[in-house]
């Protein structure tokens, strides 16, 4: 008697998997996004998600990580592109100001939002947000480092405190759009922190 086979695994697109599930840690943050829903916006089964990811944190890991790879990449650009440190950050925030308000996507920032409305469950998650956000206001600081070793901003200027402010004003933009702000509203607020720019920061004297 011939036995019958079992039947083969559930496949599926790891990847468009993992995309579906930033798409729900974008929108709900880590504590908000429960397994029902990843799994529901995932196609998958929950034994399936623990043998691909191991864990709702090593799945939401990834996913930051996949965040950072390809909607990081544009502000990225901006910072590090053509020009001053001044056109170079206001071009990373005018960016940040149309992106948080896309309406193909979440609005605002999943690392920045990823802990509002309740915080995650693991101070290991915790630590990994922070640790985020610490690496954008580096790289804030790396490009005006740039700048006063380029030459085009002085060399009085402190870069630590200006790229916390920066990077305050990335991280109320992106809780603003989570709120309702257009991308007016937040083109605002940008015209108003590169006013303060440029009281902040001395023009550079030339020799």
């Amino acid at each position: 008697m011939q036995m019958a086979k079992r039947g083969r695994p559930r496949t599926f697109d790891r990847a468009v998997a993992l995309r579906r599930a930033m798409e729900v840690f974008w929108r709900r943050g880590y504590q908000g996004a429960s397994m029902a829903e990843l799994t529901a916006a995932m196609g998958i089964a929950s034994p399936s998600l623990y043998a691909a990811f191991a864990s709702k944190e090593a799945l939401f890991r990834e996913a930051v990580d996949l965040y950072n790879a390809t909607e990081g990449l544009a502000p990225q650009r901006a910072l590090n592109g053509p020009g001053g440190a001044r056109q170079a950050i206001e071009a990373m925030l005018r960016h940040n100001a149309r992106a948080y308000t896309d309406p193909a996507n979440p609005t605002g920032c999943l690392v920045v939002l990823a802990a509002i409305g309740g915080l995650p469950d693991s101070d290991e998650v915790s630590r990994f947000l922070a640790q985020c956000r610490q690496r954008d206001v580096d790289e804030i600081c790396r490009r005006i480092r740039r700048g006063i070793d380029e030459g085009d901003l002085p060399g009085s200027v402190d870069p630590e405190p200006l790229a916390r402010f920066v990077g305050a004003v990335v991280q109320g933009m992106s809780v603003q759009a989570r709120d309702g702000a257009s991308v007016a509203d937040l083109n605002g607020i940008i015209d108003w922190a590169m006013s303060a720019w440029d009281v902040l920061v001395p023009e550079r004297t030339l020799p």
